[in-house]
Parts: structure tokens; sequence; C-alpha cells
């Protein structure tokens, strides 16, 4: 008799085990590839898995080993191409995170659940049309069933569903024209569209100017080359990137292949989408949304609906990265620039750095467009590794805004002063309310007050669990702590001294709001922060109220400052451009400058001149001064000669290592082992700072403490911190995390 063969093995991710692969058995008539989502035994359970590699044959096959064998592959296709295989692979490795970890980003949960089935409504459809003679007998006969027959007749397509054809009855009377030849019923699955039922009127395409026609035809250009490198749009607000990004979109498609574009947030999402919904209105289904913020049903059907190519378009915020888009010829990363891009949970990977990468290995053209670029992509473009284009003027041949800085220091002189807006400010707004005009207001920091202290004996209310000041809320009456989202009744009076003097301290966007509304009560004003946005459609109802002129002050946070277009909009307030520079981080200057010149490039976008009154105690400053010119060149360069002498990036990477636990005591013992067991085995070049408490000490009931690691190359030293943080054991009470190419240092 021939032996047996060795038998067939898979080696599979076993979800919810972290990077544990196990190997199983492949029965014959079971074909798979890597990337596949399959079922497993696991003990005496099943469980889900990602295919991760198929051994060769003669090389890794295990003929004495009694392999458990793969169960069923799963129906449906959530299977993960190569291209993004890869991608989460280099990924993890990269930013050290678990394998599984960038596979539930590439599948996410509703797609990997087997719960979730695609919506079904029942339908009727006419099959034969009666005579006039028959359809006569009907009416006399059978009212209802005529009344059916003479909807199906009027529709589009000779369809409708059966809850549209009338409540109670209308289902026996379907019945019985079925069984009499004239209609079918059917069962039609629903597509759960994220838009709802907007209407979409659609757009042509625009004249472009020299400067756009040049930016298109950059595009088209690295669509055809074969080393083709990333773009950089550097365009002013209001330059006409969206026209560019529309017009290179749509030649993408006419050759078959997809377009991924990105935003820096949820919140900008639905103008995006509207804008590439009313442009490819003719092809509808064309274009899917991706977002945590959908309904489960919504995720699904959309990730499916990209996965079989019938959505080519594909717009979202980081997580849309891995959206499973066939034949990807364009990514597109608008305000590349912005923080949000960079994710603060695990996995903690940046979505524009990605992005470059997936554009690289899938040989598609991508696009980095932003008024103010990160100073990461102006280096790459000063090395060569990125192709700058420009766009230094308005598509609509207005000027950018006037910029005006005001130093609050003699402001505060006048008695008029209200110690929150100034006089010059209130009068702008007012000659806007008189003509008609509309204002924008931008606040970083939401809450009615930042504190409540007691000017007695100091005491300031804290949060239990957080180590910072609770911030009182008017709407609800109550002391909030903004990281953890601890409640808290207001005092009458001090939990310390008894004393009844205490007080509120600073201001936020609540506290601003009633005082517009005292200064301007016959405007119309609209709060925009993350309490009134919590709602789902808030934002973009608000938008689209203010994009109607039924709001005449919009005052918000920083989410008013991105990509939003306005034609009536003539002025922009920044109540306080401080707020961003006052914090440990190295790229305090650059998130300030971004800030201020991206919410000033909202005015002045229609037929009208727009004016930016800035209110600062530090007008002196390089990053506001800046802004005031709208002089990205010139903050680039002086920006990036001290990153340089410093050895910030973009000179080098940064990571940060950081231990929680809620027993301090461990926290502390933990970041000092691994500082002790890094210092000998770190690479050459590799600097690690000395283990200190976090700027924000403590956050969610746990302790945190930090180091910081610096190195001209980020996988220089990720792989060894990570394999350091493996072999440390601290127990169940402490984690530990490896921030790389950190933003946030706090």
């Amino acid at each position: 008799m021939d032996q047996p063969g060795p038998q067939r093995t898979v080696r599979v991710l076993v979800d919810g085990l972290g990077d544990r692969v196990f190997d199983y058995a492949l029965p014959k008539g079971i074909e798979v590839q890597r990337g596949c989502r399959v079922e497993v035994p696991l003990r005496s359970r099943r469980a889900t898995g990602t295919v991760m590699e198929l051994p060769e044959a003669g090389k890794c096959d295990l003929p004495d080993v009694a392999l458990k064998p793969i169960i069923r592959v799963l129906e449906g296709d959530s299977e993960v191409s190569k291209e993004l295989m890869d991608l989460a692979e280099w990924a993890a490795r990269y930013y050290a995170a678990p394998v599984e970890q960038m596979l539930r980003c590439i599948v996410p949960e509703p797609v990997r659940s087997e719960n979730h089935d695609p919506k079904t409504r029942k339908v009727v459809r006419l099959t034969r049309r009666p005579s006039e003679d028959e359809f006569n007998r009907m009416k006399a006969r059978a009212p209802r069933q005529a009344a059916i027959i003479q909807t199906l007749m009027a529709s589009e397509n000779g369809c409708e569903a059966l809850s549209a054809l009338g409540r109670g009855g209308a289902l026996p009377s379907c019945r019985l024209l079925e069984k009499r030849g004239y209609v079918r019923l059917e069962l039609e699955t629903v597509h759960r569209d994220p838009a709802g039922r907007e209407d979409f009127a659609p757009t042509q395409p625009l004249t472009l100017n020299e400067e756009q026609k040049m930016a298109l035809g950059c595009v088209l250009e690295a669509l055809e080359d074969d080393d083709r490198k990333p773009i950089l749009l550097q365009g002013v607000t209001g330059s006409g990137k969206t026209e560019v990004y529309l017009q290179a979109a749509a030649e993408v498609i006419s050759r078959g292949r997809g377009v991924l574009i990105l935003v820096p947030e949820i919140s900008l999402t639905p103008q995006t989408m509207s804008r590439f919904k009313s442009r490819f209105a003719n092809s509808p289904g064309m274009v899917a949304i991706l977002h945590s913020a959908m309904s489960d049903g919504e995720r699904y059907d959309e990730w499916h609906s990209i996965r079989r190519g019938r959505a080519r378009i594909v717009i979202g915020p980081r997580s849309a990265l891995f959206a499973p888009v066939a034949n990807l010829g364009l990514i597109i990363v608008d305000e590349e620039h912005d923080s949000s891009y960079k994710q603060e949970s695990a996995p903690r990977y940046h979505g524009r750095d990605l992005a470059v990468l997936r554009a690289h290995m899938e040989g598609a053209a991508i696009v980095l467009g932003s008024a103010t670029p990160s100073l990461e992509s102006i280096h790459n473009a000063m090395l060569g590794k990125y192709k700058l284009v420009r766009m230094d003027h308005r598509a609509d041949g207005q000027r950018l805004p006037l910029t005006r800085v005001l130093d609050m220091r003699s402001e505060a002189k006048d008695k008029r002063f209200m110690g929150l807006v100034s006089e010059r400010l209130k009068n702008a707004i007012e000659q806007r309310l008189r003509r008609g005009e509309q204002s924008i207001l931008l606040l970083n920091r939401r809450g009615f007050a930042r504190a409540l202290q007691c000017p007695d004996c100091g005491y300031v209310a804290t949060c239990e669990h957080c180590s910072l000041p609770l911030t009182y809320h008017i709407t609800e009456n109550r002391l909030i702590c903004h990281i953890c989202g601890y409640h808290a009744v207001v005092p009458m009076e001090c939990p310390k001294c008894r004393s009844r003097a205490i007080q509120l301290q600073g201001s936020g966007t609540q506290k601003i709001e009633e005082l517009l509304k005292r200064f301007f009560p016959e405007a119309r004003i609209q709060r925009i922060d993350a309490d009134v946005t919590a709602r789902k459609n808030a934002l973009r109802d608000i938008m689209e109220a203010f994009r109607a002129h039924r709001i005449d002050i919009l005052l918000g946070t920083q989410m008013i400052s991105k990509g939003l277009d306005f034609p009536r909009v003539t002025l922009v307030g920044v109540l306080n451009a401080d707020l961003g520079l006052c914090i440990p981080d190295p790229r305090a200057a650059e998130r300030t400058f971004q800030l201020l010149t991206q919410v000033a490039g909202r005015a002045g976008r229609g037929n009208v001149e727009g004016e930016v009154i800035i209110q600062t105690y530090t007008p002196q400053a390089a990053a506001i001064q800046y802004a005031r010119r709208h002089d990205t060149d010139g903050f680039a360069k002086n920006e990036l000669e001290l990153r340089e002498r410093f050895a910030f990036p973009p000179f080098c990477h940064m990571a940060v290592l950081t231990v929680r636990s809620e027993k301090e005591d461990l926290a502390d013992f933990a970041i000092k082992t691994l500082y002790k067991r890094l210092q000998p085995v770190l690479p050459r070049g590799t600097e690690i700072s000395a283990p200190l408490p976090a700027p924000i000490a403590k956050a969610y009931g746990q302790y945190r403490y930090q180091c910081v690691l610096k190195a001209p190359r980020a996988r220089v030293f990720s792989e060894v911190v990570a394999k350091q943080i493996s072999l440390l054991s601290p127990g169940e009470n402490v984690t530990v995390t490896l921030d790389v190419d950190a933003y946030s240092f706090m």
C-alpha cells in the first residue's frame, strides 16, 4: 500500500488571542488562501480566525502530528486581500502592535460577526398587465386589487415595496393577484445607506484655472508613472483643491479603478460625501461611506458594496484607509496635516503614513492636500521624496482675508472689556449682523468654566479618577471631567474650608454662547462642540442650517476650522489663540499655526472680502505672526530650523513608552525596570529619557509614567522595545504601551 502523503496544513491567527498562530489540517475539498476567514476548533469550542500562511508542501507539513482540521471557510466576502494582509503585517511590526489588531481594522466587527445579515423587504413585481376589460372587471369586483395593479403600472419599474401598497389588507390581495399571474412576491435586499433618503442634485465639472489644471495634470501623470511619488498639494484655503479631487476621481473611475478619499474627522464626511454623490449622481451606489459612527447594518452593507466592486469611491476618516477597494488607483488624504489621522488607542497607527504605504503597495497615485501641510510632509518634499504642487491663489480670485492680531494685554485696560470678547470683535460682529453676513467664532475649550476654585484656601475641584480640574457645564449644571467623563454636583461651599466664596474660573464655549446671546439678543446663535454634536447627524444638521443662513453666528471648538466652505462668512474671530501654545508638546507651535490659518480660511470665500480677528496675550509668538500673514513657507522654515537644532521630528522619530496602573508604586517600578533593561540593548543612536510621571499623571483611575524615545528610524527601536515589553511580565494590574511616531505627549 502507498504511504499517505504529508497532510496539508494552514496557519491561522485566531480572533481574540493576540498574535497566537495555530496550525490546522486542511481537509480535502477545502481550498483556502492567505487572508481567508475560517472557523476552527479551539479546545472545546469553535473560534474564527484569519489564514496567515499556507506552508509549502514538504517544508512545513506535519505527517506525524494529528492536527485538528479546519471546520469551514466562512461564507461571504470577508477575506482579506494580499495587499491589505501585507499592509497589516508591516504596520504591526512598525507600530509594535499585534497583527490581530490591524486585521480588526481591515475586517470591522459588523463584517466579522455572522450575526449581521443583509436587510430584506417584501416587494411586489408586476408580471402581466391586465387588458382593459380585465382591469374594469377587477375594479368592479376587487377594487383593492385594481388599486395595487394601478400603482404598479404607474411605478417606474413595475415594482413596489409591499409596505407601500397599503396597510393591513395588501398582502392577501397581492397573493390573490399572484395566483392569477399578475404579480410576483419577492424578497429584495435593501441597502442600508448612511446618507438616508437625501437627494443629491447632479453637478457638472467646473472650469479649472491654471493652477488647478497644473495640479490635475500632475495627478494624471502620476497614474501613468511607474516610479510615482506622493504628491503634496499645498493649496491656500479656497484654492479649489476639492474640484481637483473630483475631476481626478472621475478620470480614475473612467479607467476602471477605485478611489479612496480620507478626511481627518467624521464631522467632515457629510460635506465631502455630498460633493462626490452630487458629482456622481448619475451612478447610484458609486460612492460609499465608512466610519465608526454608522450603525452596524450600514457599515455591513457599505463594506460589502465596496468589496463586491459596486461602490468604487470610498470616503471616510482614518479607519476608511483599510476599505477593501479593488484595483485601487488613487488615494486622496485631505487636510493631511491634521493630527486626527493619528490613532491614540491601540493600534496606534498614522492614517496618512499608512495611506502612502498602501498607495505604494497597490501601485496607486496618492495626493496629500492641505493649506498648511505637516512639517513631515514639507520636509519630505524638500528631500525629493514627495512632489510639491502649489496652488497659491483662491479659485474665485478673492484675496485671502485681512487678519488682525489684538494684544489682549492692552485691550484689558478698556473699561468696556468683558474679559472674553474684545470691543473691536464685538463691533465687527454687529456690522456683519446689520449687513446680513455670517460670523464664525473659535474657542478651543468646551464647557462653561474650566475650573471651580476657592479663593480663600486655593481648593480646586478635581476629578476623582484623573489629575485634572473638573470643567463646569451649565446645561447639565454639573462638573464634568473631559478625560473620563466623571460627573459631580456643584458644591455651594468649599469642601475644604467651608467658604461660600468658591467661584468659577476661566471660560468655555457655553459661557461665550451665554455672553453672545446677551450682546446680540436678535442674532441666531449656534454652538458646536462635542456636547452638542453627540447626537447622530447633529453636526450635519447644524451645518446645513448654517449654509441655508438660518444661523448668524457659529461658535465652536476646532471642529469648525476644517474644510468647511460657507460663502456668506465674512468674519472669523479667535477668542484665545494662546490655548494650544502652553502645552508640553514639540508640535504645539505647528498645531497653533495650522489651527489659526485653517479657521481664518473660512472667511471671505464668497464675493465679500473676509476679516479675521485673533485675540491673544502673546502676539509676538511666531505661530501667531506667521498665521496673520498666511505665511506657511515662512513658518515652516523657522520651525524646521528649531526642530533640527533640538532633534525633533521630522529629523527623528519619537515614541512614548507609557506604563499605567491603579497602584502608583507598581507603575513606577515597572517603568524603572523597563528603563534599566532598555538602556543596554537599545540600538546605537537611540535616546531614551529618564522615567517620569506623565504630564497628565493620572487618568481613568490609573497612574501614568513615561519615557520618551528618539532615533533616526522608528524600526530601529520599536522591535527592541516591543520585545522587552513582552519579557517584562508586569502583572494584571499594569499596562504597558508603546506609541511610535507619537502625536500626544500628555
